[in-house]
């Protein structure tokens, strides 16, 4: 039995190649914000709780430092910032380091 081989080029479609179309997209998530809690304690004054959260936290005013005080006495802790975490490790540190009783940050 011989068989032959055929060297000839098979024929080629002439149709353009079409990419299919993507069927998934990729989606990215957002990092984490997370909370900076301050907690209530019997030995940091009114005064001084709002002087730091004026010193430490961007854009804080006065007013809203006295609000977030109050509910750290009334209420045993507040959220004194949300955002990302590098920025809320260093007011957590500034916070801490100035005496104030910080609960660990958590996301947010």
């Amino acid at each position: 039995m011989n068989w032959v081989v055929s060297a000839a080029p098979r024929a080629v479609s002439a149709a353009p190649t079409i990419a299919p179309e993507k069927t998934s997209q990729t989606v990215r998530n957002p990092y984490p914000n997370y909370k900076i809690i301050v907690l209530n304690d019997d030995f940091n004054t009114f005064d001084h709780v709002i002087s730091c959260l004026v010193k430490y936290i961007p854009g804080m005013s006065a007013d809203q430092a006295k609000q977030l005080t109050n509910q750290i006495h009334f209420e045993g802790q507040a959220t004194v910032w949300v955002g990302p975490l590098e920025q809320a490790e260093l007011y957590h540190s500034q916070l801490s380091r100035a005496g104030l009783t910080m609960a660990p940050l958590e996301k947010a």
